[in-house]
């Protein structure tokens, strides 16, 4: 357990924002299967402030998600400030983030994300005009530099906690790597050393006990799960089982991926509505199928399905005939 700022994390699990992904349905769903603390998917400050339809729409939080981390992003201190106190008048977040890790040139071209990681002043100076605009706790999530040559983490990192910012999500990659490569958790933990706020270690945790070295070998506070839970609530679930018992309980079936899957997809339907959340559930699904045998076929179908009847029908026919096959198997056996 731990605190950022009065807010209680009861466990050392947290959900990455990842953008296209951390909606309420998704995040909804990680939160059930036990993450001490989930993030929403990054929002623009200018969006916010433009009371964008699509942005606010990104701004719902389910009570039952909380504690939660909403994060945006921005260049400019006076739009950041702006987006950030109406994050802190008009949503339930219980955590202001701010975005410096995102690493994509439309992003930075704007001098936001990654772009930060080049200047500690601007650090300092961006985070402590939101910590003073705003009552919720602020945080900042950023990799660990911008290329192997300009790796400022320690003094970034301390440019966050003397602005004020109560903890500091740290991915062990340069902006230069994108998500290539490998993550440097010595870096992590000459961060975790250099500050006194919490430090949240991400980056190349696949498997509960990937993030139990994490915390060993760098001494975070907490470890950020990515990639490693989409289509997979359970990675989550039995990380935080690990970490509590040394227990590492089995994979799902097939049948209970599907039904999360499905569950999943009512939840977005209902956040969304039918075309968009089926749309949008099509790159979800195939996560879900990922390493059940004999996937291809159905993965591909998935693309064309228009409706929830036809995803629902399509993936549950694959469960019945996955299921089958076993029973032949073991029949013969």
């Amino acid at each position: 357990m731990f605190k950022i700022g009065n807010v209680q994390i009861n466990n050392p699990v947290v959900l990455a924002p990842m953008a296209g992904v951390c909606n309420s349905a998704f995040r909804l769903t990680v939160k059930e299967f036990g993450a001490g603390l989930v993030c929403a998917e990054m929002v623009s400050d200018k969006a916010i402030l433009f009371n964008n339809p699509k942005t606010m729409g990104m701004l719902y939080i389910d009570e039952r998600e909380k504690p939660l981390s909403l994060q945006i992003f921005g260049g400019e201190k006076e739009t950041l400030v702006q987006a950030a106190k109406y994050v802190d008048q008009h949503t339930n977040a219980d955590i202001i983030d701010i975005n410096m890790g995102c690493p994509v040139p439309k992003i930075t071209k704007c001098d936001a994300g990654a772009k930060w990681l080049l200047d500690p002043n601007k650090i300092y100076d961006m985070v402590a005009a939101v910590v003073d605009a705003v009552e919720k706790p602020v945080t900042v999530k950023m990799r660990i530099g911008w290329d192997e040559n300009h790796i400022y983490a320690v003094e970034n990192a301390q440019a966050v906690e003397r602005a004020g910012g109560q903890a500091v999500a740290v991915h062990g990659r340069t902006r230069v790597q994108m998500y290539e490569g490998k993550a440097d958790w010595n870096v992590i933990k000459q961060v975790k050393e250099a500050v006194r706020i919490p430090v949240i270690g991400n980056g190349d945790v696949q498997t509960p006990q990937d993030a139990k070295r994490m915390l060993e070998q760098t001494g975070v506070d907490g470890v950020m799960i990515g990639r490693a839970a989409l289509g997979n609530p359970w990675m989550i679930y039995r990380t935080v089982r690990y970490l509590k018992t040394g227990e590492l309980i089995p994979e799902p079936s097939v049948r209970e991926k599907i039904e999360v899957c499905i569950l999943h997809l009512d939840r977005l339907i209902a956040l969304k509505n039918e075309y968009i959340a089926v749309k949008e559930m099509r790159k979800h699904a195939a996560w879900y199928l990922k390493g059940i045998r004999g996937n291809a076929k159905v993965r591909n179908a998935i693309n064309e399905c228009q409706t929830r009847d036809e995803l629902v029908t399509l993936l549950m026919s694959f469960v019945e005939e996955v299921e089958a096959k076993e029973q032949h198997v073991v029949i013969e056996s």
